[in-house]
């Protein structure tokens, strides 16, 4: 088997839309939400791919698991042809969208996963264990809501049941879009411990979008980072930090006075050319300063003789990397949404 579960060349996607001009007018308009994209997802990790609203994430993700057709370009999902084998694609890919979509409310959990593992093809002799193996990994029976009504279900357990859903066939290849949003951070981190665990320890090979930049730095082994439908970047999140501008903030947590961090603030900005100084009270008489440096080590040692030669007590100093939300904004442009 190749190691390759995911193999996109030049893919391209067009919608024609109207746009209103007035109340009896509109015209025809051609958006491109892929213009040529190409990546891989290889099995046993976990690909993030990243972008503001609009730039083409899900379309790449409905394309993958033959919702969409493309326009252009080439598709392969485990060695199938998305146009042409669509239906052996489906039989080897667990999708999740949101995590409340296509339930029943009336139904508890355990008999919404016995519903869709009857429409998956699941003989019946193994849809009752592979029901009860899911609950449990995703601790839905620990939590009570096995047998409870998909309606009464909070946030956090539409989301692990969503994802237990998206495994029923046990397929080698995931594509979840947004499988964190908006739950709670002990549902978040189950979902994205077990992500990880399906492609690391069971070799599944995951394709994963997210707005968050601190999952996507924990969850992804690799990220592609999308904007207005093309690929603008991509490499491990250390990689794409190593190619934006080695600015650096150091920051010193000191106790002053109003005055004494006025004057100091008004200092450091004449004495340190070109060095972003900002100002933050934290707590009274606690002060935060952030510099934006290019070069920690000529900096630091004025920083603290400015601030000790005033009086002041220097209570934390830590240089912080670059982010990769850092990363997100030289990029794309955009601020996260």
């Amino acid at each position: 088997m190749s190691s390759e579960a995911i193999v996109v060349k030049e893919l391209r996607k067009r919608y024609v839309t109207k746009k209103r001009l007035g109340l009896f007018r509109s015209k025809t308009e051609v958006v491109e939400a892929l213009r040529g994209i190409s990546f891989r997802v290889r099995y046993g990790e976990v690909v993030g791919l990243l972008g503001p609203n609009g730039a083409g994430k899900t379309t790449t993700i409905k394309i993958l698991s033959t919702l969409l057709l493309p326009d252009d370009g080439e598709v392969f999902v485990g060695g199938y042809d998305v146009v042409r084998e669509a239906n052996n694609i489906r039989k080897i890919i667990g999708v999740m969208f949101g995590v409340e979509k296509g339930f029943y409310g009336k139904l508890t959990g355990r008999e919404n996963l016995k519903y869709f593992a009857a429409l998956y093809g699941l003989s019946s002799s193994i849809i009752e264990k592979r029901v009860n193996e899911l609950l449990k990994l995703l601790e839905l029976d620990k939590l009570g809501a096995s047998d409870k009504l998909f309606e009464e279900y909070s946030l956090g357990m539409k989301a692990r049941l969503s994802l237990a859903r998206a495994l029923l066939k046990d397929p080698p290849i995931l594509l979840l879009d947004e499988p964190t949003l908006g739950l709670d951070p002990i549902s978040a981190r189950k979902i994205r411990d077990l992500v990880r665990g399906l492609a690391h320890r069971e070799g599944k090979a995951v394709l994963y979008t997210t707005h968050n930049m601190f999952e996507a730095e924990i969850v992804c082994d690799r990220i592609l980072l999308i904007n207005n439908g093309l690929i603008v970047a991509e490499g491990t999140p250390s990689e794409l930090k190593s190619r934006i501008p080695r600015i650096r903030v150091l920051s010193v947590t000191i106790r002053a006075t109003k005055e004494s961090i006025t004057t100091l603030n008004k200092v450091l900005t004449e004495v340190l050319n070109d060095v972003s100084v900002s100002v933050k009270e934290v707590s009274s008489g606690v002060y935060e300063l952030r510099l934006k440096v290019r070069n920690v080590e000529e900096v630091m040692n004025e920083v603290i003789r400015s601030i000790a030669s005033r009086g002041n007590e220097i209570i934390n100093l830590k240089v912080e990397e670059p982010t990769l939300e850092d990363v997100f904004i030289y990029f794309t442009g955009n601020v996260r949404e």
